[in-house]
């Protein structure tokens, strides 16, 4: 059974000009999930453009200089909802030289549609794609063979392709790949069936995505709590009261749950659990709530409170998956905050073992220069221990960020290993 509020995030990429702008225009058009201002504003749009109907890609388009090129040059998230779920889309560019734009984009999605132009098939920028997809460990991927009306509909080339990204899928870390055959631009298969390919036997996008099993994706075996501020409300009733707020990052707690705090190493039990002014039994990620532990422990932002027989990792050196994000290179040795769930250290990057050619998906080694868009795999050193799990097993206390204290930039986006 689907929870009719589930929130399901998904990134579409593909290469410039395969239709991902349209596909989600579509999927908008026909779900009906358009404002009739902003359709008016579209339609009028269109017929500037010479459009004998609505131009589809002009609903994600937003910033001027996209749709006088017609592409997509920046992350552009839409929200709609269906009485099945609620959805949330980062469409994000094709362009080698905005690799980073997909690293954000696709950083919180459950699932990735990788568009694949039916004429040209699997070409550099899907395994480009595919791989970026592998290493954010996004749990589903879509591969949509679009165009399907330029090339009759055609079976043989859809399922060439299908066998093509196959071969590829086998070598990333990808378990659930699903693959539909549509037209963006007519309709096929994205919202409604398609009378034009009686061969494919499989559902439409909307369905997939309304239906597609998301609950096992967030980490429920490793309780990991990351204390965000502490709460001591001084009214009556609640004088007494020391609660530690934040957002369940995975795994469930209970009261009477037996509890150590990290770093500290101190144990407790959970006495209760608030969400709001009621009571909880039990909270499970990625739920919001204050908790509040028998023993009177000194506890802060950046504290975290686990299960005492199942512990992350507290270490001050750690080995990152490291996508670099800023215009200015990284400086050698220089000094970062590493933002690491609700705790702020400082950081540096010790070592860069290797590099990915984002072209050849080969590792560079001896090349320590990090310029904007360069993955590659570093050593950091912080000068507190942080508490992590690997990337693949928890997205949440596995992720990182580095901010330029100087400039408050993010700098890099980074997934512990």
């Amino acid at each position: 059974m689907i929870d009719n509020n589930q929130l399901l995030r998904f990134t579409t990429a593909g290469s410039v000009d395969d239709g991902k702008s349209t596909l989600i225009g579509r999927l908008l058009y026909d779900s009906k999930s358009i404002f009739e201002d902003q359709l008016q504003s579209i339609e009028n749009t269109s017929k500037k453009k010479g459009y004998d109907g609505v131009d589809l890609a002009l609903f994600t388009d937003g910033l001027r200089d996209e749709r006088e090129q017609g592409i997509t040059i920046d992350v552009a998230y839409r929200y709609f909802t269906t009485p099945k779920r609620k959805f949330i889309i980062a469409d994000t560019p094709g362009h080698i030289q905005y690799t980073r734009n997909m690293v954000t984009g696709a950083s919180t999605a459950n699932v990735a549609t990788i568009l694949i132009d039916a004429r040209h098939g699997v070409i550099e920028q899907t395994k480009r794609h595919a791989f970026i997809a592998s290493l954010l460990h996004i749990p589903h991927i879509i591969v949509c063979i679009n165009k399907m009306d330029l090339v009759d509909f055609s079976e043989d080339v859809y399922n060439k392709i299908v066998k093509e990204f196959e071969e590829i899928a086998s070598k990333l870390l990808v378990t659930d790949v699903r693959f539909i055959p549509m037209s963006a631009l007519l309709g096929d298969n994205v919202v409604n069936r398609s009378e034009n390919m009686p061969w494919y036997q499989g559902a439409p996008m909307l369905h997939t995505l309304e239906t597609i099993h998301i609950g096992s994706d967030i980490n429920k075996i490793d309780t990991r709590f990351p204390v965000q501020t502490v709460l001591r409300p001084q009214r009556e009733g609640y004088i007494d009261y020391r609660g530690y707020a934040g957002r369940l990052a995975s795994g469930i707690l209970r009261k009477g749950d037996e509890v150590t705090i990290m770093p500290s190493g101190f144990t407790s039990k959970i006495k209760g659990i608030n969400l709001h002014d009621k009571e909880l039994d039990e909270a499970y990620a990625p739920m919001s709530v204050s908790v509040t532990l028998e023993d009177d422990i000194d506890i802060s932002r950046g504290d975290m409170i686990v299960r005492s027989n199942n512990k992350p990792e507290a270490s001050q050196d750690i080995e990152v998956m490291l996508c670099w994000l800023n215009n200015s290179p990284a400086k050698p040795r220089a000094k970062y905050s590493i933002r690491h769930t609700s705790n702020v250290q400082t950081a540096m990057i010790k070592e860069v073992i290797y590099k990915y050619d984002i072209t050849t998906l080969d590792r560079i080694t001896g090349d320590s220069e990090l310029e904007m868009n360069d993955i590659s795999k570093v050593k950091i050193r912080t000068t507190k221990p942080l508490m992590v799990d690997s990337y693949r097993e928890n997205r949440t206390t596995g992720s990182i960020i580095l901010v330029d204290d100087s400039t408050n930039e993010t700098v890099a986006a980074g997934m512990i290993v």
